[in-house]
């Protein structure tokens, strides 16, 4: 199943319809669509009752497999209690199916929806006029991306990753504090992989569901025998931050030119524009979590330790 990506939850001009939806008693107005991807759309919607407006993510399952896949966001939703990360409004499964008889069902998930729209939105908008956020924004933006993480990290009763982390899955509240979204990649953090199958089955899963440009080494070629944990997310969380600095991951510019991004990822360079205006102390914080070796990279705590002194030493300087 595709996922759809967060980047479009902008306005994106008038979509007349005016369908109406009702979700568990609840009547929603559809205002406009907000992104489509290949079995997923979401709409901006109004709620007639409240007048307040919602994001409603409605996918579409053509399989008992396909429903439990959409239905695994909405539980990972509700392990994790953060501010920094989304929570389901509400949702309703409609219909009912069935690869056999060619029936389909629809899962319908409120969430809140977000004007400012995604982290790669905002990025794009500065991108245009080559207009870097100060450092001291960035590390402030940074730091709740962190504890949204450490949020996801900490799951109950076992500890999960994001698995597809990116600036496109950071949407901005009303005050600019950064929400993690898309849980639907969200799985148990700590994989023993023991045999040619799980690693094939894993490298498949990552191809899938965890962006290229973002994806971590250890899972663009799984080993046969290893042992995989959440610090596939802090690769992914080194990319967002140069991302933050420089509009875009440190991949993309090999992806958008066509050459391997694989091997570029493996190869550990990352380039860092001789022209930055950002400390020397970012820098280093950006390269400690792009470490190719996965046990050498640090796990959430000491990142965030890390960006709370960068933090301090910035005030200091100020």
């Amino acid at each position: 199943m595709q996922s759809i990506g967060w980047t479009l939850i902008v306005k994106r001009g008038c979509f007349c319809s005016k369908e109406r939806l009702n979700i568990n008693g609840s009547r929603y107005t559809v205002r406009e669509r907000l992104a489509q991807g290949g079995f997923s759309l979401i709409d901006l919607a109004e709620n007639a009752a409240t007048r307040r407006c919602y994001a409603i993510k409605r996918i579409t399952c053509h399989s008992i497999e396909d429903q439990n896949i959409a239905l695994r966001e909405i539980e990972n939703c509700r392990k994790i209690d953060s501010e920094h990360v989304i929570r389901v409004v509400d949702y309703e499964l409609v219909g009912q199916a069935d690869i056999v008889i060619n029936t389909t069902s629809t899962l319908f998930i409120v969430l809140p929806y977000y004007k400012h729209g995604s982290l790669s939105d905002h990025l794009q908008l500065r991108a245009r006029k080559q207009d870097h956020m100060p450092e001291a924004q960035i590390l402030q933006i940074f730091l709740g991306v962190c504890e949204g993480l450490r949020a996801i990290h900490e799951t109950k009763p076992v500890p999960m990753a994001h698995r597809d982390l990116k600036t496109a899955n950071i949407c901005l509240s009303d005050s600019f504090e950064p929400i993690i979204v898309d849980l639907g990649s969200m799985t148990e953090a700590r994989l023993q992989i023991c045999g040619q199958s799980d690693a094939q089955r894993l490298q498949d899963e990552a191809e899938e569901r965890s962006s290229i440009v973002y994806r971590a080494p250890e899972l663009f070629t799984v080993k046969t025998y290893c042992t995989i944990d959440e610090r596939t997310d802090i690769w992914s969380l080194g990319c967002v931050l140069y991302a933050m600095c420089y509009f875009n991951s440190p991949f993309d510019p090999i992806y958008e030119r066509g050459d391997s991004v694989a091997l570029a990822v493996l190869s550990g360079n990352v380039n860092i524009p001789e022209d930055s205006i950002y400390t020397e102390d970012m820098h280093e914080l950006i390269k400690y979590m792009l470490r190719i070796d996965p046990m050498e990279r640090p796990f959430i705590y000491s990142v965030i330790e890390q960006t709370h002194d960068l933090i301090q030493k910035l005030e200091g300087r100020v």
